[in-house]
C-alpha cells in the first residue's frame, strides 16, 4: 500500500509541476498583452464564452468567479465584473450596453420574514430590472423588486432599495437620486 501511495504522491506531484508551468505561461502571456495578473480560473476559461453558454446577448462577458442563480437575462455588450452576484431567483433582466462593476451583488430575493418567523414563512421573491446603458458601481448591492431605468448611474458602494429613473445619478446607503441628466 506505501508503495502505491508514494507511485501516486509522484504522479500527483508531476502534475502539480505541470499545471503551475501552465500557469506561469498563461500569466506571463496575459501580462506581456494586457499588464494584467489574473487567478488561474480567469487565465483558463473564457469570459464571453460563459457568457453565451448562460444564453446572455452577443458581445456580453462575465467573470468566472461570479455567481449567477435562477431565471437571468442579459443583453447585449454587458461587462459584467468580477466577484458579482446575479440572483435571478426572481427574475433578473439587464439591459445592453451595461458594465456590472466588480462585486456587485443583485438580489431578488430574501429570507428576512423567513428568519424572523423561526423558518415559518416563505422566502420573499421580487424581480429585477435594470435597463440599457446603466453603470452600476463597485460593491454596490440591489435588493429585491427593484427597477432601474436606461442611461442610469449607481455610484461605488451603494445600497438601492428603491427604484431608480431613468438618466439619473444615484449614490448612498440607501441610494438616493441625485441628479437627473
Amino acid at each position: 500500500m506505501n508503495e502505491m501511495n508514494s507511485r501516486l504522491d509522484i504522479e500527483t506531484k508531476k502534475k502539480i509541476e505541470k499545471l503551475k508551468r501552465i500557469y506561469e505561461t498563461l500569466r506571463m502571456e496575459m501580462q506581456r498583452k494586457f499588464q494584467r495578473d489574473l487567478p488561474l480560473a480567469e487565465l483558463l476559461f473564457d469570459r464571453w464564452e460563459r457568457a453565451e453558454k448562460l444564453g446572455f446577448g452577443k458581445g456580453t462577458s462575465i467573470y468566472h468567479s461570479s455567481y449567477v442563480y435562477g431565471d437571468v437575462h442579459v443583453g447585449e455588450n454587458t461587462w459584467i465584473g468580477p466577484f458579482t452576484i446575479l440572483d435571478g431567483t426572481g427574475g433578473l433582466n439587464i439591459g445592453s450596453c451595461c458594465s456590472i462593476s466588480a462585486g456587485v451583488q443583485i438580489y431578488t430575493h430574501d429570507s428576512v420574514k423567513w428568519a424572523t418567523t423561526g423558518g415559518k414563512a416563505p422566502y420573499e421573491h421580487a424581480p429585477v430590472r435594470i435597463g440599457d446603458r446603466c453603470y452600476i458601481g463597485p460593491n454596490t448591492v440591489i435588493s429585491k423588486g427593484v427597477k432601474i431605468g436606461n442611461g442610469s448611474i449607481v455610484g461605488a458602494g451603494s445600497l438601492v432599495v428603491s427604484d431608480i429613473p431613468a438618466k439619473s445619478k444615484a449614490w448612498g446607503s440607501p441610494a438616493k437620486v441625485e441628479e437627473t441628466r
